[in-house]
């Protein structure tokens, strides 16, 4: 049994456009280059066909994943989270509280997160410390280079 997982509108678009994808584009691709290799004879020394198997099996791994995201995923509904705690979809602007650095997060789930755009993962190790704190908290946080603490100045949506 898989698990529930959240995901705001654009996210669950944006999987169902790549399920899409991989079903009607990438799905025909592999299938013709399984025939294409098939017709060159000998199947038993033929490296293309065994290329092409591969990567059938696994495209149809991350097909069946997918679609086993998309039979779980449930949209958020940013109007009835709590705007005064740290949730997910929560805009978070904190301080470092050793070196006064400000930065900006926005908690996302885990597959919608992108460092570029400031969306971080709900399961990354800041996010993890932040959640369910208030503005004015003061949380610690455990990261690769060591313990970072911080201060929420800002919860928005």
């Amino acid at each position: 049994m898989s698990s529930i997982i959240y995901l705001t509108e654009d996210g669950l678009k944006r999987l169902q456009n790549e399920l899409n994808q991989l079903k009607s584009v990438e799905r025909p691709s592999i299938s013709a280059q399984i025939a294409e290799a098939r017709d060159k004879g000998d199947l038993s020394e033929n490296a293309e066909y065994d290329a092409a198997k591969e990567a059938q099996g696994l495209l149809e791994l991350k097909i069946s994943k997918m679609e086993d995201m998309v039979a779980n995923a449930r949209i958020i509904d940013e109007s009835k989270l709590d705007a005064s705690k740290v949730l997910i979809l929560s805009k978070v602007k904190i301080k470092n509280t050793l070196n006064n650095a400000v930065m900006s997060y926005t908690l996302v789930a885990e597959n919608e997160a992108d460092m570029k755009t400031g969306k971080i993962s709900i399961n990354s190790p800041i996010a993890k410390a932040l959640l369910g704190k208030k503005v004015g908290d003061q949380v610690e946080a455990t990261v690769p280079s060591g313990k970072v603490k911080l201060e929420i100045m800002e919860i928005g949506r």
